[in-house]
């Protein structure tokens, strides 16, 4: 295998600069950052001693365009020679061993999607995370699988598909037919690729090698601040699936009076800052 690592970013330069460096202590192969409406990302790069390799896409009207990005972050790194892809969230810093982890198990299994526990990490102390020291912070998030290093468990399920770190082969890439680029801002992207993987033939996995680690940074719960754009996609996956996703977050925008139930609908009533 042919393992190359990518990531999308939108400003968070520090966290972006935190990855590169602990992907390249364990990857020289293909790294590819897509920036998203952020012009500055590919002059920072440059001045790196081993660059990534930059890609940009505009911001659309809707929003930021998440799944397409991550499209052309797949293709990127199949035309840069790499048939194992890895894909991070610029959030997320890898454990060494986490791109040889994904790899080795896209080798033994491309009809696989995989993914790694993610421990969510509380706000950085004085100077930073300690980027050599990482392991003694591990605590998987609890909704998720998280087997041990060393261990895999297949037969995850579709509706706990996050893109905050995962790995396929393109092959497997081709069969799920990449995300869906209908969907355009934050929300409902993610559930969507999962059921299209399972409806592609292909199995979820989770693999204890290919742990990370990721940065805090401020945000709320719900997240008002895409009320507009849960509600959105949210409805085109019910368009799509038949059922509405994120319906906890849906749920207390409705307790928060931000939206209404309008038989199988919701109606946006109040402004996201509400």
């Amino acid at each position: 295998m042919t393992p190359g690592v990518a990531t999308l970013v939108h400003g968070r330069r520090a966290h972006l600069a935190n990855q590169h460096a602990l992907v390249r202590r364990q990857h020289a192969g293909p790294y590819v950052v897509v920036a998203m409406d952020d012009p500055e990302t590919a002059a920072w790069a440059r001045a790196l001693p081993e660059p990534p390799h930059v890609v940009e896409v505009a911001r659309e009207p809707l929003g930021l365009p998440l799944a397409a990005a991550r499209n052309l972050a797949a293709r990127t790194l199949q035309r840069l020679g790499a048939d194992a892809l890895v894909l991070l969230d610029v959030d997320c810093l890898p454990v060494p061993g986490l791109v040889r982890g994904y790899a080795d198990a896209v080798a033994a299994r491309p009809d696989v999607v995989w993914s790694g526990p993610v421990t969510y990490l509380p706000p950085p102390p004085a100077g930073g995370y300690p980027l050599d020291d990482l392991e003694p912070l591990d605590a998987p998030h609890a909704a998720r699988p998280a087997p041990a290093p060393g261990q895999t468990q297949l037969g995850g399920e579709p509706d706990l598909f996050w893109s905050l770190s995962f790995a396929l082969h393109a092959d497997a890439w081709r069969a799920a037919g990449g995300f869906d680029e209908a969907y355009v801002g934050y929300g409902g992207e993610d559930t969507d690729f999962g059921h299209r993987v399972v409806g592609a033939g292909l199995d979820l996995g989770w693999v204890g090698a290919a742990r990370a680690y990721h940065q805090h940074h401020p945000t709320t719960s719900p997240p008002v601040q895409h009320l507009d754009d849960v509600v959105r996609n949210g409805r085109l996956f019910r368009d799509r699936w038949g059922r509405w996703p994120m319906t906890g977050w849906l749920d207390a925008f409705e307790e928060r009076g931000l939206v209404r139930r309008v038989g199988d609908d919701y109606e946006v009533v109040a402004p996201a800052h509400a």
